[in-house]
C-alpha cells in the first residue's frame, strides 16, 4: 500500500501529536514525528525500506476535535500533497462535551468527517486513506457514560472507511485484546492517552493493517 517515494502523513489529536516539535517540519525528523505511534511506525518503515525514499510527516495537534481538524485541513494536509493520509480523530469530540460542554455530536462528527474526506478526494484523488478507530479504555478520565457515544463514533469511522474505500485500523479491538494480558493503566495513562506500551501496540496494529 505504501509505494516507494511515498509521502505518508499522520493526522489527529494529542495521541498522534505526542509532543512533536512545532519548529521542525522536515520529513523523517525525530523531533517532528513526536514520541508516539507515528514515530514508532515511521522507524520500522524507514529501517525496513532504506532504499524507498519514504517521507513521513506528523501533523497531529493536541485537543483537536473533527471540526478543528477540518479547519486546518488545507494547510496541514492538502497542501502537503501526501500519498497516504492516516487519520485518528474522535475522542475529544466526546471528552470536550463531558469536560466543558464543547463536544461535537455524533451526527455532526460524521457530517464534518465526510466533508473532510470529500475535500481530500477532490483535491488529492490518488491519495490513499487510512481511517483509524477512535478508542478509550474504562479508566482514569473515561467513565461509563462515554462508552456508548464512543462506540457510535467507531461505527461512523467504520462506515466511512467502507464508503470511501479506506483502510480501517482497529485500534479499539487491539486494546480490548491487550486488556487480557494487562490492565488499562498499563496501556494508557488516563484511559485516552497511551503509555509507551500502548503506543507500541498502536504502531504494530497500524503497520500490520496498512502494510
Amino acid at each position: 500500500m505504501i509505494q516507494a517515494g511515498s509521502t505518508v502523513l499522520f493526522q489527529g489529536d494529542s495521541i498522534t501529536d505526542c509532543g512533536r516539535g512545532r519548529n521542525d517540519d522536515a520529513p523523517n525528523s525525530l523531533g517532528a514525528l513526536g514520541q508516539g505511534y507515528p514515530k514508532m511506525a515511521a522507524g520500522r518503515l524507514l529501517k525496513e525500506r532504506p532504499g524507498d525514499a519514504l517521507k513521513i510527516l506528523n501533523r497531529g495537534v493536541g485537543g483537536n476535535r473533527i471540526v478543528d481538524l477540518y479547519a486546518r485541513w488545507k494547510s496541514d494536509a492538502i497542501n502537503l500533497a501526501p500519498d497516504l493520509i492516516s487519520i485518528l480523530i474522535g475522542v475529544n469530540d466526546t471528552w470536550h462535551e463531558f469536560g466543558s460542554q464543547n463536544g461535537v455530536e455524533v451526527d455532526r462528527y460524521e457530517t464534518v468527517y465526510r466533508m473532510l474526506l470529500d475535500l481530500t478526494k477532490e483535491r488529492l484523488p490518488d491519495a490513499k486513506l487510512v481511517l483509524c478507530e477512535p478508542f478509550v479504555l474504562l479508566f482514569g478520565a473515561v467513565t461509563a457514560e462515554w462508552l456508548d457515544e464512543m462506540a457510535a463514533r467507531r461505527d461512523v469511522v467504520r462506515r466511512l472507511a467502507e464508503g470511501y474505500e479506506a483502510t480501517f485500523v482497529p485500534f479499539q479491538s487491539a486494546f480490548d485484546e491487550a486488556l487480557k494480558s494487562a490492565g488499562p493503566d498499563y496501556w494508557t495513562r488516563d484511559g485516552v492517552h497511551p503509555t509507551v506500551a500502548g503506543h507500541c501496540l498502536m504502531a504494530d496494529t497500524w503497520l500490520n493493517t496498512v502494510c
